[in-house]
């Protein structure tokens, strides 16, 4: 897939999560906000003796609990079930004449990958051609890996550049393989562990971010010198192309293979709101003159810009949230004439951009619903319009070959319909259905009705309820409550067997909150929980959990709330803050420690979202929601289940170690599972993710039934 929204050169950070401008740490001497010891700082250390004796017992203890449940066995082998079905859906993406697949199933625990042809996808049983078993290279090898994905030169895809993570981290191995040998390339492009950026540049050469040596990674773990290296050379002699500065998040580099319109450019990533973009030509590097907020890329002739904030240039202003256009060349020497090409309403946002060999297709999210619209740039003139789509959904748009196609995948569904594959074509409504997925569950019994909560503030904060149509509103439906709010990132209807095998067939309300923080109504969403206005996220979630409760779909006993990562950060504070209004809190892979959180993994990266904690005036507003320094042993808090990874090396797994670690301290009553494997995501393969999950949901059924 080609999608342009939240595209920075080099994602990196919270799961993907978008750009913005960044408070970096080191910019001027400043003195540090007094910190006070900390006695649980020794379980820091994630591959200590302590530490992990400690996880160990912590484990034990949970699963002891949990697996012993009436409810545990036949929800996780029914989820594990569905994880492993043969009838999924097989997500595909080109790679020269051919489709590829990673796959998943009881047979492939780590996974293979395989290929197929265009026509034989489109059959109801596609012939597969296994090209690498990770489950036998991880035998052969003795190494416990984990699949993260291939890049492939263009156009002919038959040499890839392919990672490998070493139990799910965010650190890979690279190799190069040639398809056409199906082997590794002795002495090619290979790269030992690190968070590494590569791209092709033509088969003998590559652009490399990655781990040099000392200094050459930023504060928050990533590469921060860009190279250029030839085949045939050690990486030693590889050419430095640009350095970005120690406090700036990292750097990257890519090429845009488009014929007659082909460019390379360099991205620095300054903070994970802040970036600027070089275009490398003829040797030098032009700074291309965008806000530093602001995503830029080529689309064949066109420079698109996407605004994070309002831009006024040429002596016109545009809105934040806008998407602009403009002849790269023109704009290149000097003109600063912009099309709009999308412009945002009080409900409407950019949602994603994808481009096809002729076309833009861009999805916008309206009141937390997709529709699709179509731009065609045609005799220097932009076209539009409305491409029909099923009336219902969420629309997930992927450009199968975006420089020699004009089709595309559409992916339709919502919380009680499958999604449905099509094949789609730019210029025209009809599109043929290739794939479902199969219905996990019966969703004839329940509803999704969207509703309103008044927020602290005031503003009106939308959220979805998914329950059994002959539900009573008195107050006893045990319900799970689901945020984010963070990242500018959009939580949308999103279908789930899991989620309808573990948790409604067994009476439960399911509840997704589009709080501030997130995407859901563009850049101004997400910008007004930023930093000293965070509060503004939980009390929306606050905000939700009180009309749920006023509405009679559930009251506290039976109200559990659930995120993960920036949502685990979410839950952790409505638990501190609210202790009353909930009885079970699943805090997964989080921040809690807001203090310490910057000198954790990548935690300095996203200081552009919460701020600066060693500077006492953004320590002030930090310190009064950060769970770790909130929790008291004369407070009465719900019972939370706090699970991590210990090979998550994007959030620290201290968060949630030492939050429960004082807890317990305290004498209150908390469980803790942290997978040994998993990376961020919390779990490495579909077996990891049945227990979890079966742990999850067991957790809750027993404390809100």
């Amino acid at each position: 897939m080609r999608s342009y929204r939240k595209l920075a050169g080099v994602v990196l950070g919270l799961a993907a999560l978008g750009q913005g401008q960044a408070q970096k740490s080191h910019e001027q001497d400043k003195p540090a906000a007094p910190q006070p010891a900390d006695p649980y700082e020794w379980l820091e250390d994630v591959g200590g003796d302590a530490p992990l004796a400690w996880v160990r017992k912590q484990n034990d203890e949970s699963l002891g609990e949990l697996q012993q449940r009436s409810q545990y066995r036949a929800i996780h082998d029914r989820i594990k079930t569905i994880l492993n079905a043969q009838d999924r859906i097989p997500y595909v993406r080109k790679h020269g004449d051919f489709y590829y697949n990673f796959w998943r199933d009881a047979q492939h625990v780590r996974g293979i990958w395989r290929r197929t042809t265009p026509e034989s996808y489109r059959s109801a049983a596609p012939q597969w051609e296994t090209i690498i078993d990770v489950d036998q290279l991880a035998r052969d090898e003795n190494e416990n890996w984990v699949w993260s994905g291939v890049s492939s030169l263009y156009p002919k895809g038959e040499r890839f550049l392919l990672s490998l993570s070493r139990g799910g981290g965010d650190a890979a191995v690279v190799r190069e393989y040639d398809v056409t040998t199906r082997g590794f390339v002795k002495d090619g492009f290979n790269l030992p562990e690190a968070k590494s950026d590569i791209a092709w540049i033509d088969q003998d050469t590559i652009f490399v971010a990655t781990d040099f040596g000392p200094g050459s990674m930023t504060s928050s773990g990533y590469a921060r010198i860009v190279k250029e290296w030839k085949r045939g050379t050690p990486l030693t002699a590889a050419t430095a192309l640009y350095e970005a500065k120690a406090d700036d998040m990292g750097v990257g580099a890519y090429r845009d293979f488009t014929p007659g319109h082909s460019h390379q450019f360099i991205t620095r990533q300054i903070g994970f709101y802040s970036s600027e973009l070089f275009l490398r030509e003829d040797g030098k590097l032009t700074r291309i003159d965008k806000p530093d907020d602001a995503n830029a890329y080529t689309v064949r002739d066109q420079l698109i810009v996407d605004l994070r904030s309002d831009w006024t240039v040429g002596g016109r202003s545009y809105p934040q949230g806008a998407l602009l256009a403009i002849d790269f060349r023109r704009f290149l020497q000097g003109e600063r004439t912009f099309e709009v090409l999308f412009a945002p309403t009080a409900t409407a946002s950019l949602d994603g951009v994808a481009a096809t060999r002729s076309a833009l297709l861009l999805t916008v999210l309206d009141n937390v619903k997709n529709r699709l619209v179509e731009l065609r740039h045609i005799d220097g003139k932009w076209q539009r319009r409305d491409v029909a789509t099923p009336a219902f959904g969420t629309l997930d748009v992927s450009a199968i070959d975006p420089i020699g196609s004009d089709d595309y995948f559409l992916g339709v569904t919502d919380f009680l319909h499958p999604e449905t594959l099509y094949l789609a074509q730019a210029g025209n409504d009809e599109r043929t259905a290739l794939k479902s997925m199969p219905a996990f569950f019966d969703a004839a019994p329940y509803t999704v009705q969207q509703f309103h909560a008044t927020s602290k503030d005031g503003t009106q904060v939308p959220y979805f309820v998914v329950m059994n149509q002959g539900a009573k509103l008195d107050g006893k439906n045990p319900t799970v409550l689901y945020g984010y709010g963070g990242f500018e990132i959009s939580l949308k209807p999103f279908y789930s067997g899991v989620t309808g095998e573990a948790w409604l067939q067994h009476g439960g309300v399911y509840v997704l909150a589009n709080i501030r923080g997130g995407g859901e109504f563009g850049p101004r969403w997400h910008q007004a929980a930023l930093k000293e206005h965070r509060q503004r996220a939980f009390d929306d979630f606050i905000a939700v959990g009180q009309d749920l409760v006023k509405r009679k779909v559930t009251s506290p006993r039976h109200l559990g709330i659930m995120g993960g990562s920036n949502g685990g950060l979410l839950v952790g504070a409505a638990l501190t803050q609210r202790p009353d209004l909930f009885n079970a809190v699943v805090c997964q892979v989080p921040l809690l420690d807001m203090r310490r959180y910057s000198k954790l993994l990548a935690g300095a990266s996203w200081m552009g979202e919460y701020g600066d904690p060693d500077d006492p005036a953004q320590w002030k507003y930090i310190a009064e929601y950060s769970p770790y320094q909130n929790v008291f042993k004369d407070k009465h808090y719900p019972r939370v289940l706090f699970t991590t990874s210990t090979r998550d090396d994007r959030v620290h797994p201290a968060h949630a170690r030492k939050m429960v670690a004082k807890m317990k301290e305290q004498g209150h009553d908390v469980l803790y599972w942290e997978n040994t494997e998993g990376g961020h995501a919390g779990a490495a393969n579909n077996d990891q993710q049945a227990q979890m999950w079966a742990l999850t949901f067991t957790f809750l059924l027993n404390q809100l039934k």
